[in-house]
């Protein structure tokens, strides 16, 4: 643990600080969000696989702590089928985690949300009932990025637009369906002997900022409602992708 805390400065634990702040705000807020803006931020400092272990740590954390705010507020036919999916992709995807340095996963993450971010906001939401057979196709490219980055969000957050386009009903599944796919990506990663102690000792620092995020961002939900904060959180990943790109470009020129 001392080794942790002499490697990253104090600036820059604030910087990890702030993102999971806004991070947490962001999921609790729309119900999405929290691993676009905080990993590529956690890959800055961390190893890749200790940047996607933190990340899935505190999500199952915020997810237990607002247990009440989804557990049954979403659909159970479309749910279910994401999952088993998920499962099947996310052990996919951490061959790829594996295989990858810290400069080539800074590069690929930034990628991954620079797109994802740009797809994310042309899609607007839209009344389609989908079915279990695509919502399986879902889970399965979710569980890829979930293996490969701990970004399982854009296909889930997609299918989510098209065809729930309550606020509250969308928020509520993708809350549960993330804390799901991060149940299989620990369990994924534990088996591949990417876990280590590091994510741990950091989750300590970052679990009372997170939580202090997540209320913030229960309580803006219920004042204004989950669609006035998107184009805001699309344009901060977006940000954060482009930024983090081009760090692990200038890395390797």
């Amino acid at each position: 643990m001392d080794s942790l805390f002499a490697s990253i400065a104090p600036l820059e634990w604030l910087l990890v600080a702030v993102a999971v702040l806004f991070a947490a705000l962001m999921r609790a807020f729309s119900g999405f969000g929290f691993a676009l803006m905080a990993v590529p931020v956690f890959s800055l400092f961390l190893q890749p696989g200790d940047a996607v272990v933190l990340s899935s740590v505190l999500i199952l954390s915020a997810s237990v702590f607002s247990l009440k705010v989804w557990w049954g507020q979403f659909d159970a036919a479309q749910y279910w089928p994401m999952v088993l999916g998920s499962v099947v992709g996310t052990g996919v995807g951490v061959l790829f985690l594996a295989s990858v340095s810290a400069q080539q996963f800074q590069l690929w993450i930034g990628v991954v949300v620079i797109i994802a971010s740009i797809v994310l906001a042309r899609f607007k939401p839209a009344v389609d009932k989908g079915g279990p057979r695509v919502a399986g196709v879902t889970g399965v490219c979710s569980g890829l990025m979930n293996g490969a980055f701990a970004i399982p969000g854009p296909p889930v957050i997609v299918y989510a637009m098209i065809t729930m386009p309550d606020p509250a009903r969308s928020r509520a599944f993708l809350m549960a369906f993330f804390f799901a796919s991060n149940v299989i990506s620990m369990t994924t990663f534990t088996v591949a002997g990417i876990v280590t102690a590091t994510p741990f000792y950091a989750f300590m620092v970052a679990l009372p900022v997170m939580l202090l995020g997540d209320r913030f961002g229960g309580w803006l939900f219920k004042r204004v409602g989950g669609k006035a904060y998107r184009p805001a959180a699309l344009v901060v990943c977006l940000g954060v992708g482009v930024a983090i790109t081009t760090k692990a470009l200038l890395s390797g020129a």
